[in-house]
């Protein structure tokens, strides 16, 4: 065998191994995100429960839960998934006129309200 043959493997060799290293990012499961709905000083508490019961399908009592937690607190974590399903649902909360931001999920264990139906 020829240097120049050991040498060309050696490359294609690399080659491969940087594509698998690629493949793998792009196949890393997706980073959970939240929905994040803040108070403002404009909205019904009434309106904003009915919003999470008509948009997410929540019950009265959990949509009651999280818009009380939303007065209360501040704001609230009202659903989770992937980057893509929570900008659109934020978009989707933008036009009830509510306030709507996207966060990065602190672990993957965040769940909005404990459990519940999430639209998507």
């Amino acid at each position: 065998m020829s240097p120049s043959v050991a040498y060309g493997t050696d490359i294609d060799e690399r080659t491969k191994a940087e594509e698998r290293s690629a493949t793998d990012v792009l196949t890393a499961p997706d980073i959970p995100w939240n929905l994040v709905i803040w108070n403002d000083p404009v909205n019904l508490m009434s309106y904003v429960s009915y919003v999470f019961q008509s948009y997410f399908g929540y019950s009265e009592s959990k949509a009651h839960k999280l818009m009380m937690e939303v007065h209360k607190k501040g704001r609230s974590i009202v659903a989770h998934g992937s980057k893509e399903q929570v900008e659109q649902h934020a978009v989707a909360m933008h036009g009830f006129g509510l306030w709507a931001t996207v966060e990065k999920a602190a672990s993957g264990n965040e769940t909005p309200g404990k459990g519940g139906r999430q639209r998507g």
